[in-house]
């Protein structure tokens, strides 16, 4: 590579890392466990360039996979024993038994995000016994940054619990099961980072949909690359009560307005089937939330009596474990927000297909329109996410928003590809020199990606 071009092209320098991150990580199984690994697995993160906090509520989403991933290194015993390390010195080694893989919700640490994934694999295919396992895990996603660094972890587990077992599922299913087993650590997501993690596929980026879920390519326009900047305040939505809250919020919001309509509100659980059910558009049901719910918080009572149920119902039924605190609840925001954002993915697709004149401008505005609802009617954002949105924009961003869950984590920013050089000095030098703690971040939260660029589904 450098005999014919003096600067390696990225796709080239990408490929370098893999091979020396394999290396690295095959001494480090062998290191450990004093015999080679039997295979390798890896699972992509991901960014979201729009449709946040909506794919639980039924609505489709368009991430792409990004080059940061998870790599496993797997042998394969009979000692039906889960046993885990990280090349991360700070996350320590754990074992478990197979007959025996508890996930403590309280205390969401890494290695119990692995043993979903384990489980996941192990119910689906009611598996006695469970063979054993030495797992050496080695990732460059982030932590708590938004780009899924728990979910790659839990589908590259799951993928590998496959493998060392001999069972073989579509990859389609494989994202289904490792949504639905990530729930075991108490996060009620709806699924949209295990299906790009394993549907996603290199240079493209995807519409998730669901129910049944798929994926479709969409090509994004030239001229312009996307920038991830992570404004170093850390959030595990798994330890705390934010995401959860906001899942809960939605599902009360969905009976409500099912109610009113005079449809069968107990098996109606998202605000997508809601619209569904009645038939009609994305407008009509941001109508119907100015008709029905009110700006003014709710209160327990007051969702009983609207919904003619008593409060150990609501509790029982309806909130979540770690949301029975909770006393007030914001209705109307969140449901508006929901039917916005889910009109802006499709507004975002139809303009990636069609590639009109001025197709960056347009993206760039639903991008910037997606983050001022993320943090007026959703209240997801955090003060650090606002200033670096701010600065992305003033810095030559065409469109600037948070993505992830939200509450720290990053910022994704559509910039024309002539102003990306000025827009990286200025986004280091405003957000990431004046803070001696970001500018010791700085390398590994501030980098350009394209549509799958150097990634691919999970395998």
């Amino acid at each position: 590579i450098r005999k014919k071009n003096p600067t390696p092209t990225l796709e080239a320098t990408l490929f370098t890392s893999l091979v020396y991150r394999l290396q690295r990580l095959r001494e480090a199984f062998l290191s450990k466990h004093g015999e080679p690994a039997s295979f390798y697995a890896s699972a992509p993160g991901r960014v979201n360039l729009i449709g946040e906090h909506i794919d639980y509520c039924g609505y489709s989403v368009l991430p792409m996979a990004i080059e940061q991933n998870i790599l496993a290194a797997v042998s394969v015993n009979t000692s039906q024993t889960i046993q885990l390390a990280n090349t991360n010195g700070k996350y320590k080694d754990f074992a478990a038994s197979a007959d025996d893989l508890l996930v403590d919700r309280t205390d969401p640490q890494w290695h119990y995000y692995f043993l979903c994934g384990v489980r996941g694999i192990q119910e689906h295919f009611s598996l006695a016994p469970l063979a054993g396992m030495k797992c050496v895990v080695d990732g460059t996603i982030p932590a708590s940054s938004g780009l899924s660094s728990s979910s790659a972890l839990v589908c590259c587990a799951g993928l590998v619990t496959m493998e060392a077992n001999q069972k073989s599922l579509s990859k389609v299913t494989l994202a289904e099961i490792c949504a639905k087993c990530e729930r075991y650590i108490g996060t009620e997501g709806g699924g949209m980072d295990q299906s790009i993690s394993f549907l996603a596929e290199e240079g493209t980026a995807k519409l998730i949909e669901f129910n049944p879920l798929r994926a479709t390519d969409v090509k994004l326009p030239d001229g312009a690359v996307f920038v991830i900047a992570n404004c170093c305040v850390e959030m595990n939505k798994a330890a705390t009560s934010h995401f959860n809250i906001r899942v809960v919020e939605c599902r009360i919001a969905a009976k409500i307005l099912a109610k009113a309509k005079g449809l069968e509100m107990g098996r109606l659980q998202k605000l997508g089937e809601v619209q569904a059910e009645l038939g009609v558009s994305l407008e009509d049901m941001l109508v119907f939330v100015e008709d029905i719910l009110h700006p003014e918080p709710y209160s327990k009572d007051e969702i009983c009596k609207t919904l003619g149920i008593t409060p150990e119902q609501l509790c029982a039924d309806i909130l979540s474990t770690n949301t029975q605190h909770v006393t007030q609840f914001k209705l109307y925001q969140r449901a508006k927000h929901v039917y916005g954002e889910a009109s802006r993915v499709l507004q975002f697709k139809a303009v990636c297909d069609s590639a009109p004149s001025g197709a960056v401008l347009r993206l760039g505005e639903l991008m910037s329109q997606s983050h001022k609802s993320c943090r007026d009617l959703y209240e997801c954002s955090c003060p650090e996410l606002d200033q670096l949105v701010d600065i992305c924009l003033k810095a030559g961003a065409v469109g600037s928003r948070l993505t992830g869950a939200g509450w720290g984590g990053c910022t994704v920013s559509m910039v024309p590809s002539e102003k990306m050089d000025c827009f990286l000095r200025t986004v280091r030098e405003q957000y990431y020199m004046p803070d001696a703690r970001r500018a010791a971040l700085e390398k590994q939260s501030l980098f350009v990606t394209k549509p799958g660029q150097g990634a691919h589904g999970a395998d």
